[in-house]
């Protein structure tokens, strides 16, 4: 069998999960049954994938799969190069660990049989969007995704957050799908040539590469969470089980990012210098309004689902950074930007998927989101707060931890920008610069809030105080994960190498062999120029910490004293007097929040001798659902109500409508023709 009839087969072996999933959803054994089916199949398809990987066959020889279903004249095309291997990877990576984790986080889900279906037909939306090898299949395989995600969102239906969620969801979804189409319309052109391989060979006006651009950030951004398309995002992901949300935010945005790259980098033919612009701004907007959110944010969830939108303006700076520098011809530094791109996107895949592990594991064992009655819980979930500082460190680019070395890579990518001839790129690359490294400040700001109000200091709450750690799968997917964030921040040279082949088809170039490098280090450019040896440093870590341990046990006082904890000048040692979420995040608040999100500090002091007690509270807005989503809801309600008089007309009236919309349509084909 060829490597596309194998994942194929495994889509198909997805689909019949799901099937069996309706059948024996009222099942006691269903829910560990159908989750160890969905990893097993999602096993043999990343192995699959990684297999092709490694061999990296150019993209000419890479084996297509026609089957006789979809547009009669065209058939479904399934197609399997490098750049799709990779995102298979990702995909079905992503898929073990959240089947791994669901066979024991699933036991405590209330509704199994509204998850256990979707699941399975999730991973196989997914992993047939890669494959996808023309414009009908990849709509549909889209459309699929997304209305399977749209189930599991609207899983737990009876709450009122959830449908609104699940509302707003279906329509950016709906939405990204339309623009998606017209973009495929416009490089279809006339001759309706819809295989993705005429689109490769067919040349495109700049009008028409101008105007596919921004469908696609329209189409992929959204589903992506490009700023200000993100609205969805962070209702969705919260709204859904924690290893689905795991899945959205660690996988199905990167699919969004995959279309993005075929259409652009692939199908589209060579960019234009000012693409770089656009998608470079976008993406560093993105970066910092998305921290900036999750900072002020308290539900864990949340502020997990806002640090994505930040770390998919991350990965757009570098594609931005890529585009740039292949209109101008400098293929060792799209090469760079294109690498750190791939490399944000797995690393993104790890820490995300394993911090909403780590939610997960929180929510069920308090039943909590809300971080403010958390707390200490890293006495009494040792396993899972261990794992959740792995991820908070990976995500915040701390080395030696994966995050590192792909924003390391991007900035390294950003001092290349000095050699384009453009004065617009030179001027506003470095400006991206300072927006990327102020946002990477702030996710370290954010998730020492994260981790440190939840797991940290005493139970604000009874529910912390009596939380249990949960069970061996979930403890073992968050294991695996914090394992992988280790070893790719160690041993980068390994997965740069491993995305030389994605590079060379897509640039033409690819980053110097990493792996030649001695003692494991990885050199972007040459070794005069800068260098990173994750490896040495965390041996170097390891040792210093080892050592610090070993003198302070050998020559401090071996006498056991306990004694309360300073408290700030306080007598009652009490949990209302640790930081909150929201005091943490108070000095960012008041230097953003004011431009950000029209943040107001409200203090009600009584008067000497009132009783009442002061208050504080905070007001602030989300400017862009206030400015461009209320507005548009407004005028879509405004114009359905006066359209609903349409139904009340007589037959004579409808007749002279239906003549007039005739003559309208008559006079706009001729004028076009």
């Amino acid at each position: 069998m060829t490597p596309v009839s194998v994942l194929l087969s495994c889509v198909a072996a997805l689909l019949g999960t799901a099937a069996l999933a309706v059948r024996i959803a009222s099942s006691n054994r269903s829910t560990p049954v159908i989750y160890s089916a969905s990893l097993v199949f999602s096993a043999i398809a990343f192995v699959t994938a990684l297999a092709y990987l490694v061999i990296g066959l150019p993209s000419t020889n890479a084996p297509v799969l026609v089957l006789p279903i979809g547009l009669p004249w065209l058939g479904s095309h399934f197609r399997l190069d490098t750049l799709a291997a990779f995102f298979l990877m990702v995909v079905n990576l992503g898929g073990v660990m959240s089947a791994l984790y669901a066979i024991g986080y699933g036991r405590h889900e209330h509704a199994p049989h509204r998850v256990l279906p979707f699941f399975p037909a999730f991973l196989a939306g997914m992993n047939l969007v890669i494959l996808a090898d023309d414009a009908f299949t990849f709509l549909i395989s889209w459309e699929f995704m997304s209305l399977v995600s749209w189930a599991l969102v609207m899983v737990h239906h009876h709450d009122a957050d959830n449908r609104r969620a699940g509302y707003v969801y279906i329509v950016m979804a709906s939405f990204g799908t339309l623009t998606l189409l017209l973009a495929f319309g416009l490089l279809a052109g006339l001759r309706g040539n819809y295989d993705f391989a005429a689109m490769r060979i067919s040349e495109h006006t700049p009008l028409t590469a101008g105007l596919v651009l921004v469908l696609l950030l329209l189409g992929a951004g959204s589903k992506a969470g490009l700023v200000p398309l993100h609205a969805w995002l962070p209702l969705a992901h919260p709204a859904a089980p924690s290893h689905v949300s795991a899945l959205m935010s660690g996988v199905m945005t990167k699919v969004a990012v995959y279309g993005f790259i075929r259409v652009i980098f692939d199908l589209l033919g060579m960019p234009t210098w000012w693409s770089g612009i656009v998608v470079l701004t976008i993406g560093s907007g993105t970066a910092v309004l998305g921290i900036l959110q999750a900072l002020m944010e308290s539900d864990l969830k949340r502020l997990l689902a806002y640090s994505t939108i930040e770390n998919i303006g991350v990965i757009f700076v570098s594609l931005g950074l890529a585009l740039a520098f292949k209109a101008n011809g400098m293929g060792l530094a799209a090469a760079l930007a294109l690498t750190a791109a791939l490399f944000h996107v797995l690393n993104h895949s790890f820490f995300k998927s394993l911090l909403f592990f780590g939610a997960g594991a929180v929510l069920t064992a308090t039943g909590e989101r809300d971080m403010d009655k958390l707390g200490g819980l890293i006495h009494r979930m040792p396993v899972t707060s261990i794992a959740f500082l792995v991820g908070s460190v990976a995500i915040s680019a701390l080395p030696p931890f994966n995050g590192f070395v792909s924003e390391w890579l991007a900035f390294q990518a950003i001092l290349q920008s000095p050699a384009v001839p453009q004065w617009g790129l030179k001027i506003l690359v470095p400006a991206v610069g300072g927006l990327l490294a102020l946002s990477a400040a702030l996710v370290a700001a954010c998730f020492v809030k994260a981790y440190g109000v939840t797991f940290l200091g005493r139970p604000r709450t009874v529910v912390a105080g009596q939380a249990v750690e949960i069970d061996r799968f979930s403890l073992a997917a968050m294991s695996v994960l914090a394992a992988l964030c280790l070893l790719a921040g160690i041993l980068p040279g390994i997965v740069i190498d491993g995305l030389a082949p994605v590079t060379l088809s897509l640039i033409g170039d690819r980053m110097p062999v990493q792996v030649d490098i001695p003692w494991l280090s990885i050199a972007p450019i040459a070794e005069s120029r800068s260098s990173y040896n994750g490896l040495l440093i965390f041996l170097f870590t390891l040792f210093s910490a080892s050592l610090t341990a070993y003198l302070i046990h050998r020559y401090a006082s071996r006498a056991l004293r306990r004694a309360p904890a300073w408290d700030c000048g306080f007598p009652e040692i009490s949990p209302a007097t640790q930081y909150t979420a929201g005091s943490f995040a108070q000095p960012i608040r008041r230097v953003f929040g004011t431009l950000a999100f029209r943040a107001r500090e409200n203090v009600d002091m009584p008067a000497p001798g009132d009783l009442r007690p002061a208050r504080f509270t905070v007001e602030t807005h989300d400017l862009i659902w206030e400015w461009l989503y209320l507005p548009i809801t407004g005028a879509v309600g405004f114009t359905a109500e006066k359209l609903n008089h349409l139904q009340f007309l007589t037959i004579r009236r409808y007749l002279s409508l239906v003549f007039l919309t005739l003559v309208f349509l008559l006079v706009v084909l001729a004028l076009w023709s």
